[in-house]
């Protein structure tokens, strides 16, 4: 198995993470609630094709999973659900169906367009994808890492700046840092370094933070449960204030 015991790990992290929030959302029912755990569970499937490649070898199929939900959409989607508790719903909707139309058009150009894997062994060495796509990649990368960043960050500020919920202040910079890390080694995937270990290590890492930085709030451990022990009915007591954002937004 080799380093391949790094990226199952962050996969198994990200999976547990995100049947959390997915046992919140149906408790709540709040779109960042589904977006985060969209996100994670493609965080989750980007992780397990690269222990996957690590143990079994590199194959096409691997590789087009890996670049659809690792590479394109894990960003933007979990950084749209902190855009959702930031903006107006009616401009979260728009932006949310931005990404969704590069996603699915992303995609039908991955599965589609031959890809050479060349000398490539692993999904981290350089491989080219249609240019398209690529300039794609790029976008919701920064979109993402923006807003999910920028976000936590913005709401870190407005606690400490009324003295208020400090435990928040360290939830949201938790979640930032943790953000960063993958963002990081994507990045320096793009200029040929970090490949293997290192991206990976960056990889755990960010999801390892980013968990620690959402339970850490206390209104996550007054509310947490043994994700779906419960079953899916939606509940009102106690309430959850979600360890991200304060929230401005407005319902339309």
């Amino acid at each position: 198995m080799g380093i391949g015991i790094i990226p199952l790990i962050s996969a198994i992290v990200s999976f547990i993470f995100a049947l959390t929030v997915v046992d919140q959302y149906f408790a709540r029912r709040q779109p960042f609630q589904l977006l985060w755990t969209i996100g994670l569970f493609m965080y989750g499937i980007s992780a397990f094709t690269e222990f996957y490649t690590e143990t079994y070898g590199l194959h096409l199929i691997m590789f087009r999973l890996w670049y659809l939900f690792g590479a394109i959409c894990v960003a933007a989607f979990l950084g749209q659900g902190t855009v959702y508790l930031l903006v107006k719903r009616r401009t979260a909707h728009i932006l949310m169906a931005i990404i969704v139309v590069i996603s699915v058009y992303s995609a039908i150009r991955l599965f589609t367009t031959n890809i050479d894997l060349g000398t490539a062994t692993r999904l981290t060495d350089k491989i080219i994808v249609p240019t398209d796509v690529g300039a794609l990649t790029g976008l919701m990368n920064v979109y993402g890492t923006v807003t999910l960043v920028g976000g936590a960050l913005y709401s870190a500020w407005i606690f400490w700046r009324k003295r208020i919920l400090p435990y928040r202040v360290q939830s949201n910079v938790l979640i930032a840092v943790g953000a960063l890390l993958p963002a990081i080694g994507g990045s320096l995937l793009r200029l040929g370094a970090a490949r293997g270990t290192p991206f990976y290590i960056l990889e755990l890492s960010g999801v390892i933070i980013i968990f620690i930085g959402f339970l850490r709030t206390r209104e996550v451990f007054g509310f947490f449960r043994f994700p779906l022990i419960h079953g899916f009915a939606r509940v009102k007591e106690p309430t959850l204030v979600p360890p991200e954002p304060a929230s401005r937004n407005q319902k339309e």
